[in-house]
Order: structure tokens, then C-alpha cells, then sequence
């Protein structure tokens, strides 16, 4: 019982990581106002400055944040990779990544933020995500937290996520040469898979759970990356995010590659179980024995600086570079 527990946990962890915004998107760019970015110059801005955050808020920072509460693993991986890890004041139980972040202040579930712990901090900043729009972003708002919220449905977002933290922390110049390895290695691999024809792209299932089995659909970060891989989500024209999928549907779409994902002992059991039913047999995934567990699933599950890492390990796998 409490294996599954913690497997059910596990899943809803990693299903709450890889979804997007569930609300409309930031209105269309106008001049002086880009959507996730800030509104003053990118280059040692002047506070207060106003951004429009992922949800197309718009939220003025008074000063430059000195106290910064993390509600989510990828948004603790960006800060570090700025170098702000000195103005961290509080993180989630799930953010262990690099290992400084386990030595960081405990605040937060994922979805369970200790609002009075956090208001304690007296953090000037705290970056959520959008699962937290509904319940958390309210009760922060409510005792007066400046709160920025990161979304992202593409891999290009993910990288604009990069960029608005730098903005918004004074460090820019940071954002603009990580922003920059990232994109240039993206590049890398999107001019060669870019010119794939549809009969060279291999037809790719994302598999998170196996009981009952959970996707991505085509409005997902995780469905940009396998075409940016050079595949092609086999549910990517059937729905926008996360949804439970039946065997007859897969066996339909006959997936000729499965990547897996999940925590390790839960890719395991994934991996396993699908390998074991009669009805996956049919598919060229299993006969040509092309089921492939990700190194670390927190690579793609987390929408931060590892992304790139994650497209080069499934373009790897795709095999699409050859």
C-alpha cells in the first residue's frame, strides 16, 4: 500500500511538472510589452519594473529581489543556473537539483505551499507555475508576495522563462548567455531535423504512467521537444495535455518508439508492464524492441535549463541525427 502511495504521488508530481497553463495565454506582444518578459530594457533595469508574467499578469517589482521563494524544481534549477542561489530564501520538497538546492529552506509540496512559512521569509519575489494559479497565487497575493508565474507549452517558452527570471533578478547578462549555449545547441539539432521528411520521422509515444496509461497531447512542451527530436507525438493532434489514453488507441496509432519517463523504480514498472501486455506485441515499438527509459526523467519533466540536455538524450534515441 504504501509503494503505491508513493507511486500514485510520484505520478501526480510528475503529471503537475509537464502541465502547462489550463488558462488563455499572455494577449499578443505590443510595442514596449512582450509577453514574459519585462517591460523596461533587458540590460541592468531600473526598478520598479513591470512584467507580464506566463499567465499575462502584469506585476511590478518594487526592488531588486533580494529573498526569492521557489514553488516549483524547474524554477529553483533557472535561479541557480543564474548564479542566484545566495538569494534563494525557500524551495520545494521536491527541488533537489544541483545538490546546494537540498541545503535550501523546505517551504513547499508541489502543489501544498506552507503560506505561513513562506510569508515568514519575507521573501521580495516567489516564482510559481501555473498549477498554482487557482489556490496559491491568490492567498500570496492576498498578504501582498510579488509573484511571477512560469508556464511553458514549447521548448522555445521554457528558454523565454530563462530570460524573464534574468530580467526581472538584475541578471541578464547571465540569462543572455545561458539563453544563448541553449538556443545555439537547439539549433544544432533543429537544422538537421527540421529537413526531416514525414516518412523519415519515427512516431514516438511519451509514456509518464502505465496504470491506466498517461501521455501528452500536441499543446505540451513535451510534444514540441519530440518534433524539435525529430518525431512525431502519436497523440499529438488528439488533445492539448495530459490525458489517460486506452490500449486500443495506441495500438491504432502503432507508436514505433516508446520513451518513458517517471521517478526510477516508476519507469521501471512502466517499462516492464508494457513490455508484458499481449496487445503491445502488435506494435513496432516492441518488435524491434525500441522501449527507451530516459537517464533522468527531471531532464524533460522539469521545464528548466536541463531541456536541452532531455532533446539531446531523445534525439539521440530517435536516432533522427544519422
Amino acid at each position: 500500500m504504501k509503494r503505491s502511495l508513493i507511486c500514485i504521488a510520484a505520478l501526480a508530481f510528475a503529471i503537475g511538472c509537464l502541465l502547462p497553463a489550463c488558462t488563455p495565454q499572455p494577449p499578443p506582444a505590443q510595442s514596449g510589452v512582450t509577453a514574459g518578459t519585462v517591460t523596461e530594457p533587458a540590460v541592468s533595469p531600473a526598478f520598479p519594473i513591470t512584467i507580464t508574467d506566463r499567465l499575462g499578469r502584469k506585476v511590478t517589482i518594487e526592488h531588486l529581489p533580494q529573498r526569492i521563494v521557489s514553488l516549483a524544481p524547474s524554477n529553483t534549477e533557472i535561479l541557480f543556473a543564474l548564479g542566484l542561489d545566495d538569494h534563494i530564501a525557500g524551495v520545494t520538497d521536491y527541488c533537489d537539483y544541483p545538490e546546494k538546492a537540498k541545503l535550501k529552506p523546505r517551504v513547499a509540496g508541489y502543489m501544498t505551499p506552507d503560506i505561513e512559512k513562506i510569508v515568514s521569509i519575507a521573501p521580495d519575489l516567489v516564482l510559481a507555475e501555473s498549477i498554482h494559479e487557482k489556490t496559491v497565487l491568490p492567498a500570496l497575493e492576498k498578504v501582498g508576495l510579488p509573484v511571477i508565474v512560469l508556464s511553458a507549452h514549447t521548448v522555445d517558452e521554457i528558454i523565454g522563462n530563462i530570460t524573464l527570471v534574468g530580467s526581472v533578478t538584475g541578471s541578464s547578462a547571465a540569462a543572455l548567455q545561458l539563453t544563448g549555449q541553449l538556443s545555439g545547441r537547439i539549433k544544432t539539432i533543429t537544422a538537421k531535423t527540421d529537413l526531416l521528411p514525414p516518412g523519415k520521422r519515427p512516431r514516438v509515444m511519451y509514456v509518464i504512467w502505465h496504470d491506466p496509461i498517461w501521455t501528452m497531447g500536441g499543446k505540451s512542451y513535451i510534444d514540441d521537444l519530440i518534433s524539435k527530436a525529430g518525431g512525431v507525438n502519436i497523440f499529438s493532434a488528439d488533445f492539448e495535455n495530459s490525458r489517460i489514453v486506452s490500449p486500443e488507441s495506441i495500438v491504432s496509432k502503432n507508436p514505433q518508439v516508446l520513451i518513458i519517463t517517471g521517478m526510477a523504480a516508476s519507469a521501471d514498472a512502466t517499462a516492464s508492464n508494457l513490455r508484458q501486455q499481449d496487445w503491445m506485441q502488435t506494435t513496432d515499438a516492441i518488435k524491434n524492441n525500441r522501449v527507451y527509459k530516459l537517464s533522468d526523467a527531471n531532464l524533460i519533466d522539469r521545464p528548466g535549463p536541463r531541456i536541452v540536455d532531455g532533446l539531446e538524450e531523445v534525439t539521440g534515441l530517435l536516432g533522427t541525427l544519422k
